[in-house]
């Protein structure tokens, strides 16, 4: 079951508050106030005497009602966030839980978190969190740390700070994959619109992308990779750019669908041929890619099985264990559709299979 945002918290003290009076997790002072017995008698007594000294009113919850987790969205109306919505409210529904999914009114690594916001979280007594995409801020995750809720990070933009649980997918061999496809086809002149510098995506993908041309022991060009925004806006302006160089790519490997759409406008804009004068490889497999014309090759990030995943580590957390590792990875998948084929004059087996190896960090 997913619940809209916006409930009304009840005036006086939040279960946060309680809970930093009694020394325990948010959680747990909400399995005292719902009446859960897997608590201790000591700790339930310390809850219970905080919150009849702070004057905590009780939300009236009905009988048998599933355990809360929040999800987390920068955004409502994107096919990402529909595609992670449907694999986290799959997964809570195999564990029983109910989602309550609201979108972060705090965005970006400098945004400060919003007081009231953050309480009404802790106040929902929500046994954990799922964030997408993930990008807080310090304050943020001080916070959460703070009132000892747990969380999850789903496709983290930057590198989250050591000990964070996130999921993602496996970004530098899809990007081996995509070059790899590229080659196969005999191109060699490959380049690459990648996200911006420092963040998760835009450092692995163009990274599998060298990997795959040393292997194939094609020379790496510089000029042929430029890094953008996520957006349409900015991979239109640089495929122009590659374009006007004296000798442009023959393929381009946007490192995400909404960048291939980007590439798509540019090269309507040129009057330039997808994919008889220019193969085109996306990133992602949004539903997008298939509606494009002609319908983009690209790389398969599994959102919804990320999604999924991020739940039940975070049903585990919840229950007091730690994952082993801190980072899970998912693997990528290349799906081949109508948007690549050989560069003119080029026989399809001018390379054989790309087999990169990872470089050793």
């Amino acid at each position: 079951m997913v619940r809209a945002r916006g409930a009304n918290v009840a005036a006086g003290p939040t279960l946060a508050v309680v809970a930093r009076e009694a020394g325990v997790s948010v959680p747990t002072a909400s399995k005292v106030v719902n009446g859960r017995e897997d608590v201790a008698p000591e700790t339930r007594r310390r809850v219970t005497e905080a919150l009849d000294r702070l004057g905590y009113v009780r939300r009236p919850r009905f009988a048998g009602a599933p355990a809360l987790v929040d999800l987390v969205l920068h955004s409502l109306d994107s096919s990402r966030s529909g595609a992670v919505l449907s694999g986290v409210e799959a997964a809570a529904y195999e564990a029983g839980l109910e989602v309550v999914v609201s979108a972060a009114p705090a965005r970006g690594r400098d945004a400060r978190p919003e007081q009231g916001w953050l309480d009404k979280l802790a106040a929902r007594g929500s046994a954990g969190v799922l964030f997408h995409p993930a990008e807080l801020s310090a304050a943020q995750y001080a916070w959460l740390d703070h009132h000892r809720i747990p969380y999850v990070l789903i496709d983290p933009v930057c590198e989250p700070p050591a000990g964070v649980v996130s999921v993602g997918a496996a970004n530098w061999q899809g990007g081996v994959s995509a070059t790899g496809h590229l080659l196969e086809l005999g191109h060699e002149r490959i380049g690459v619109i990648a996200g911006q510098r420092c963040t998760m995506a835009g450092e692995a993908r163009p990274a599998g992308y060298r990997s795959a041309l040393a292997s194939a022991g094609v020379r790496y060009r510089a000029e042929y990779v430029r890094h953008t925004d996520a957006g349409e806006a900015g991979a239109r302006l640089r495929t122009h750019e590659l374009l006007d160089l004296p000798e442009p790519p023959t393929a381009l490997f946007a490192c995400s669908d909404r960048m291939a759409l980007g590439v798509y406008a540019a090269l309507a804009e040129r009057e330039v041929r997808v994919p008889q004068e220019m193969s085109v490889v996306g990133f992602d497999d949004l539903p997008e890619a298939r509606w494009t014309a002609p319908a983009l090759t690209t790389v398969r990030q599994p959102l919804a099985e990320m999604a999924a995943t991020a739940l039940r580590l975070l049903v585990r957390m919840t229950h007091g264990e730690r994952p082993e590792g801190t980072r899970t990875e998912l693997s990528t998948r290349l799906v081949r559709r109508a948007s690549t084929a050989p560069p003119p004059a080029v026989r399809p087996a001018a390379h054989g299979p790309v087999t990169a190896q990872r470089p050793t960090v």
